[in-house]
């Protein structure tokens, strides 16, 4: 489907989050800026998708944790109906696995949360005057792990059923693998992550995204 060209004026901002605080805290701090206005709002990655289509903003904040589709898969929704969209991923997840995913489906810039408000709207106008914005520790995360040996999707599968308490036995049950496939993989895991056992690499790894928090 096509999007219409883009009106003069102000930069056209649709907020996607699944809170209804978030959303209203970040169209005051629009309203107090004159040439940022809100254009839409989402609480899920589907209903974004959506009102990307019907606003056709100039930027698109979203959150990447969201209940049904997630914002990384909102991202990529988003940039197939048109490949100049500018997305900034306004998250409290300072995983680089997810801040490496949100850019490779698209995204401009990954900010935190925690960020003030005057580097949300430097963000903004920078996202969308086609420049790329990524916070300091997300940037620094990024180059500390950029030459790491990735997870594989059998890995984070292991991962995902150690972190819900399943026993070796169970995950190669589960997988239809034998035990020592999950001892092999569960070692692979641990170096990669640069751990010693299962809790130190669920909790590493829900710290950088591998899996959910």
């Amino acid at each position: 489907m096509s999007i219409a060209p883009k009106p003069a004026g102000p930069i056209r901002v649709l907020i996607v989050d699944d809170h209804p605080m978030v959303r209203d805290g970040i169209s005051e701090m629009l309203a107090r800026q004159s040439d940022m206005e809100m254009v839409g709002e989402a609480s899920d990655g589907a209903e974004a998708i959506a009102a990307f289509q019907a606003a056709a903003p100039d930027v698109t904040l979203m959150d990447v944790q969201m209940p049904g589709m997630s914002g990384i898969e909102a991202i990529a929704g988003i940039r197939s109906i048109s490949g100049e969209a500018r997305i900034l991923v306004l998250t409290t997840y300072a995983g680089d696995v997810n801040a490496l995913r949100a850019i490779r489906a698209g995204a401009a810039g990954y900010l935190l949360k925690t960020c003030v408000r005057g580097e949300l709207v430097d963000a903004i106008r920078a996202v969308h005057s086609g420049r790329r914005v990524v916070s300091p520790e997300i940037a620094h995360a990024l180059a500390e792990h950029a030459l790491d040996d990735p997870l594989t999707e059998r890995e984070t599968a292991i991962l995902r059923l150690v972190a819900d308490g399943r026993s070796n036995k169970e995950i190669a049950r589960h997988l239809a693998l034998s035990v020592d496939s999950i001892k092999a993989q569960l070692k692979s895991i641990f170096a990669k992550l640069d751990v010693h056992d299962r809790t130190h690499a669920v909790t590493i790894a829900r710290r950088r995204g591998h899996i959910e928090p």
